[in-house]
């Protein structure tokens, strides 16, 4: 691993982005369509920018509540923790440790230019596999 990698070697940043009043299920769904486990969430109402992630969904169907009555608002985070797209891969694990998630939205002049996750990170660090010979 490269000492010098940063969150913007890392980030995705086609991001998906929605909107507060989508239903559970509809998160859950355009965010299984696009294979992410993260969605911005576009409330200027509460605050500006929050997050949604899978374990957001997962709990509340897990609480036995609706996914199709549901709304994004009630379920996201708006106490974000926010990335640079200059921050090293550690800062990033670091901060994500401790807080305790998995996603981090990385600003860039207060816009969101992308989000870097534990797998990102990971990615970076593990070198892909090789093939082994049986």
């Amino acid at each position: 691993m490269a000492p010098s990698m940063l969150v913007r070697d890392a980030m995705t940043t086609v991001v998906l982005t929605i909107g507060p009043a989508h239903t559970l299920r509809q998160a859950a769904a355009l965010m299984s369509a696009r294979k992410v486990g993260a969605a911005i969430v576009h409330d200027p109402d509460a605050g500006g920018i929050g997050i949604l992630t899978e374990r957001d969904i997962l709990n509340s169907v897990g609480l036995g509540q609706d996914p199709d009555q549901e709304r994004v608002h009630a379920h996201t985070t708006t106490d974000v923790v926010f990335a640079a797209p200059a921050w090293t891969l550690e800062e990033a694990a670091r901060a994500m440790a401790h807080g305790g998630f998995r996603h981090l939205i990385v600003l860039d002049r207060d816009e969101p230019a992308g989000i870097v996750s534990v797998r990102d990170i990971i990615r970076c660090w593990v070198p892909a596999r090789q093939h082994v010979p049986a």
